[in-house]
């Protein structure tokens, strides 16, 4: 068993976006998933990517926003939802909302997410 306390957590985070990271390669053994907890400002956008090998599922708490998909097009996300991108989908998020949109992320195989922030606080 592994139990990970509340406030231990890494945080990464770029301009307007935060993403805390729950299960992840810093600090769990699991060789299955990676687990985060992301809250986009409102206007802020996450950039169109991909995850060349690796799946990940959204699922949305809080707020709305669109997704940016590959060909620039888009969908809307509201609380509820959940968006699952295979291998190599382009995705991102545009938070069009007057609040934080909040969502889970579930990655699998595990990711460290480090190289995709500017920056990273340490508990």
């Amino acid at each position: 068993m592994e139990f990970l306390p509340a406030g231990q957590f890494k945080v990464l985070s770029n301009p307007g976006v935060t993403s805390t990271q729950l299960l992840a390669p810093g600090n769990s053994t699991s060789t299955r998933v990676t687990l985060t907890h992301v809250v986009v400002a409102p206007g802020a956008i996450q950039k169109r990517h991909t995850h060349k090998t690796s799946e990940q599922i959204w699922i949305a708490v809080t707020g709305s926003g669109e997704l940016l998909l590959e060909n620039n097009s888009t969908r809307l996300i509201q609380p509820g939802d959940v968006v699952r991108f295979a291998d190599g989908d382009v995705h991102g998020l545009h938070n069009t909302g007057q609040e934080d949109f909040i969502y889970i992320s579930v990655t699998s195989p595990p990711l460290d997410f480090g190289y995709a922030y500017q920056e990273e606080h340490k508990p």
